[in-house]
């Protein structure tokens, strides 16, 4: 996923769903610099993680 989508989703009013490595996350922040994101899988939020973006895919 490219960060300038990334930045959209994270900033939509919507639910737009994301998975890492197959799994459904949500994704609290993008750094464009690092071309990363700070994401956590819906089902458990402590279980928050920096991933690259280039493992993020939109459903």
């Amino acid at each position: 996923m490219n960060s300038q989508r990334a930045k959209e989703i994270v900033e939509s009013p919507t639910m737009v769903n994301v998975t890492c490595n197959g799994v459904p996350i949500y994704i609290q922040h993008v750094d464009e610099r690092s071309e990363t994101a700070r994401i956590y899988p819906l089902d458990q939020p402590e279980q928050e993680r920096e991933v690259a973006l280039s493992e993020l895919n939109e459903r």
